[in-house]
């Protein structure tokens, strides 16, 4: 393993915990106050955490190196849906 994989792990296990705490929180406030922007807020801070995990795990156990574009592409994908998520939760009432 280089040290830019090395790297590389870090920085998306350090996204994994933040990530999941961000929708930790969101989700408790979200029960606390009964607010869809808090609940939607939490789906979507969900979404791009899930996808920084899943696209991870598929880099390092499932991708080979001509297959990271897959791996890549998840992330993108799961980044993009929570993004649209959290830009919705700001709009709701």
């Amino acid at each position: 393993m280089s040290h830019l994989s090395a790297l590389v792990i870090a920085f998306k296990t350090l996204a994994l915990v933040f990530g999941g705490l961000i929708t930790y929180f969101a989700a408790k406030a979200y029960r606390r106050t009964g607010s869809s922007a808090l609940r939607a807020l939490a789906v979507g801070f969900g979404f791009v955490t899930v996808g920084a995990m899943l696209a991870g795990a598929a880099d390092q156990f499932i991708m080979g190196p001509d297959d990271r574009s897959v791996a890549l592409a998840i992330e993108s994908l799961l980044t993009t849906a929570g993004f649209g998520v959290i830009l919705y939760s700001l709009y709701a009432d």
